[in-house]
């Protein structure tokens, strides 16, 4: 048999309290509460090219089940320094073109390559469009982008960095997934070969590690505010 408690006529259940449910951390709450700001609703960014730098990139599976590679952008100047935005490389029979032109300007060669991180620091100059779903929703979408150079990181350890400067990085990117010749030809290039194109010499290794014409535009070889700092002994152990 079952108690059932009927509550007085006029009578409302009794309301949860802030301690009921915090466990004594009301006050707390009411602090964290007086020195929050109200976040603004999230809206897209205009439309226009922005300078922003790489900060990720990882393959992926839309809920369509269409393999892909996404990489996020974070917008590096402007009132709309911090935010992000992401570009789907599509990885299918029809979208080829489009992947090799858009991964070719990240020294991508192989979709092998697109298991290992990107160097860090890839500046990159973005343009952006507006476009209106379905539902009316506004989102913004990549229409292009083009390497611009890459940046040095501050406050990467000397000691565990594999190599010293952005173009060391190039040079570990390429040659890591080269051949194992090509991969010594890039270190021994790094360290002062010849460099008919003008680039820097390790840019020129990356380039020629990777299968990458060093002449061609907008890859990370031919970047034009590569950082010329010469590789350290661990770059050029990479290559053995």
């Amino acid at each position: 048999m079952h108690d059932h408690t009927t509550l007085p006529s006029g009578t409302a259940a009794a309301r949860p309290k802030l301690t009921d449910i915090l466990n004594g951390g009301a006050s707390t709450l009411r602090d964290a509460w007086a020195d929050a700001h109200a976040a603004t609703d999230f809206t897209p960014l205009p439309a226009g090219t922005y300078t922003a730098r790489i900060i990720g990139g990882e393959l992926t599976t839309a809920k369509t089940g269409t393999p892909g590679y996404k990489l996020t952008f974070r917008v590096l100047e402007g009132e709309h320094q911090g935010r992000q935005v992401w570009h789907d490389i599509w990885l299918t029979a029809a979208a080829l073109p489009m992947a090799k032109r858009d991964l070719g300007k990240l020294g991508v060669t192989a979709l092998e390559q697109l298991e290992s991180p990107l160097p860090q620091g890839i500046r990159c100059s973005v343009k952006l469009a507006l476009r209106k779903a379905d539902d009316a929703t506004t989102y913004n979408r990549v229409r292009g982008f083009d390497v611009l150079g890459i940046d040095h990181d501050p406050t990467a350890d000397p000691d565990f960095a594999p190599a010293s400067g952005a173009a060391a990085a190039l040079v570990h990117f390429a040659a890591g997934l080269a051949p194992r010749s090509s991969a010594r030809e890039a270190a021994a290039a790094a360290s002062g070969g010849a460099n008919p194109s003008g680039l820097t010499s390790a840019a020129a290794a990356a380039a020629g590690a990777a299968g990458v014409n060093p002449s061609a535009q907008h890859t990370i070889a031919a970047a034009t505010l590569i950082d010329t700092t010469p590789p350290t002994r661990s770059a050029l152990e990479a290559g053995r």
